[in-house]
């Protein structure tokens, strides 16, 4: 399975002010990742860093309670704000402490959904160009995001050379989706199935490309349905013809007896 993610509470920022330059007006952005995160061993790190027209600008290390700068505009400030110790104390007593306990109660808040387990829905396309025959094995709505997808050969893992790489992105409603693909020879296609393993199935899922009716036998099934409807309606009509014409019979009977 792939790593799990790391519980994170992240406050991004993105600032975009105008600066007189001369006689115009030259703008520029300001950019603040402020945040913490809880890794896989429990332990913590706070992050806070700036950015200055998309460029490392300025980073809090709390270890030491300094800033470090990332390129000589910042010197400035760096050195302004390191004067400041008791508000460098309070910086690092957020991302150690306060940050933390606010992403403990969003955990809590959130537990009943980060532990849900929405297995995937796998299915297996079939797309040919001028030169090329690739099969597509899609997943479809699963949470987590962990999932490992590959393809087989005759029931054998084929080498990771030879697929295209896995590629993931979220859907709007939370889940993800996520699919591999892989060139294949002409005519053996049945020859390839997809595996998926993911936390929400049991057991690992196969997927295989189910080949849609030639056009041969479905005109074949049409032209058979369209037989039958024509032998329907002639019988139908043959029917409807003899008994006017028993009716007829009848009726010149009945004429005859009245003359005599």
């Amino acid at each position: 399975m792939g790593p799990r993610a790391r519980p994170a509470l992240l406050l991004l920022m993105f600032l975009r002010t105008a600066v007189p330059q001369g006689r115009q007006m030259q703008s520029h952005t300001l950019q603040v990742i402020l945040g913490c995160e809880m890794q896989e061993d429990n332990s913590t790190r706070g992050v806070w860093k700036y950015g200055y027209d998309g460029q490392d600008h300025l980073e809090f290390c709390p270890e030491t309670l300094n800033w470090r700068a990332a390129e000589p505009r910042a010197q400035a400030t760096k050195l302004e704000w390191e004067v400041h110790k008791i508000r460098s104390k309070q910086n690092r007593a957020y991302l150690e402490r306060d940050c933390l306990e606010h992403l403990q109660q969003l955990l809590e808040l959130g537990r009943g959904v980060l532990d849900q387990q929405v297995p995937p829905l796998v299915k297996v396309t079939h797309h040919v160009t001028s030169a090329v025959t690739t099969l597509r094995c899609q997943a479809l709505n699963f949470y987590p995001q962990n999932i490992t997808m590959k393809w087989l050969r005759d029931r054998q893992p084929l080498d990771a050379k030879e697929i295209e790489p896995k590629d993931i992105l979220p859907n709007g409603d939370g889940t993800y989706q996520g699919w591999i693909a892989l060139a294949v020879p002409p005519g053996e296609e049945q020859r390839y199935t997809c595996q998926v393993e993911h936390p929400g199935l049991d057991q690992p899922l196969i997927a295989t490309w189910e080949p849609l009716p030639s056009d041969t036998l479905v005109i074949g099934v049409i032209s058979g349905i369209a037989v039958c409807v024509i032998i329907f309606f002639i019988g139908a009509l043959f029917r409807i013809l003899r008994k006017r014409q028993a009716s007829r019979e009848a009726m010149g009977d009945y004429v005859l007896a009245e003359c005599d």
